[in-house]
């Protein structure tokens, strides 16, 4: 798809980050960047609502005018729209190549604090969803409602020296994906090889897998069952990579077969990444779109960018 890349905007830390990762990844990608500002509000009837109003749209055009200014050759526009944050993102997810949002980082806890605009559209979008932070270079409102459900955030930055700054401090820091040899989903794959190309920097694909020896079995026989599937699966990694190495060969890529937990390895071999990957399968059931156990461990634990990728 040759959409542009949407971020959400709301004047926080958050945001000034994620436009910033935004506007680099779309210059990359030699696309659009479109900056999205929802507002939520009922009406105008409210005191002091059309000041806010004016003041935010301000926001956005400096904004918009400082991420032209410092990066030559980016197209950029932004918009203002009357309307849910979640259902405006939503909304421009059916179009975008990418969206960006950011998200509150815990000052005490290690991860994102993620609200109920980006698990919305986490849950629903059509294209890829990266989750960026303050300091990696992020407002969950994505476009207008901070980490809550609406209104005008939670003040924090909005004279806009927060620390989202445009530094490209993700450039050659490996990217990481995480897949599941079982359900793979080449979009996945797709996404994060395309990525790490683009920078350029290594891609470490990691599988995490459990011993399925029984507790009866012998100890030299546990050991022996338990290296077999060590043996497959590592086989299993190289055949998957293999069509992907000769599509993109100038990318480095470190298969990395962990055992234990999907959530936990994700978390730990992304301490020193720039991007961390991992894959939101399409269910299409009476409870909707959710996401699973691994997704939502990975956008609330991972210290980096995050990017959530649909695949069948």
């Amino acid at each position: 798809m040759n959409g542009p890349v949407v971020v959400g905007f709301d004047g926080s830390p958050e945001s000034l980050a994620a436009t910033g990762w935004a506007a680099r990844e779309a210059l990359r990608q030699r696309l659009p960047l479109q900056i999205l500002q929802a507002w939520p509000w009922p009406g105008t009837d409210v005191v002091g609502t059309d000041e806010a109003i004016t003041l935010s749209r301000q926001r956005l055009a400096a904004r918009e005018a400082d991420l032209r200014a410092e990066l030559a050759g980016l197209e950029v526009t932004s918009a203002h729209v009357h309307k849910d944050p979640a259902e405006a993102l939503e909304a421009a997810g059916r179009t975008a190549s990418l969206l960006v949002l950011g998200s509150r980082g815990l000052s005490t806890v290690r991860g994102f604090l993620v609200g109920s605009v980006s698990h919305q559209v986490l849950r629903r979008a059509a294209c890829p969803v990266v989750l960026v932070r303050a300091g990696d270079g992020g407002s969950d409102g994505g476009g207008g409602g901070g980490d809550g459900d609406g209104g005008d955030g939670d003040g924090k930055g909005q004279d806009g020296n927060g620390d989202g700054g445009d530094g490209d401090d993700d450039a050659g820091r490996e990217v990481v994906a995480g897949v599941d040899l079982d359900h793979p989903g080449d979009a996945v794959l797709a996404f994060a090889f395309a990525v790490a190309d683009r920078r350029p920097a290594p891609l470490r694909v990691v599988h995490a897998w459990s011993p399925r020896s029984s507790s009866h079995l012998a100890l030299d026989a546990i050991g022996a069952f338990d290296q077999e599937q060590l043996t497959v699966g590592t086989r299993r990694l190289a055949d998957l990579l293999a069509p992907w190495r000769s599509r993109y060969p100038r990318v480095v890529v470190v298969p990395d077969l962990v055992q234990g937990s999907a959530a936990a390895a994700l978390v730990d071999t992304s301490a020193a990444a720039g991007l961390v990957v991992i894959g939101r399968r399409l269910r299409r059931s009476p409870l909707g779109a959710h996401l699973g156990s691994v997704a939502h461990a990975a956008i609330h634990h991972v210290r980096c960018p995050v990017a959530v990728v649909p695949h069948d």
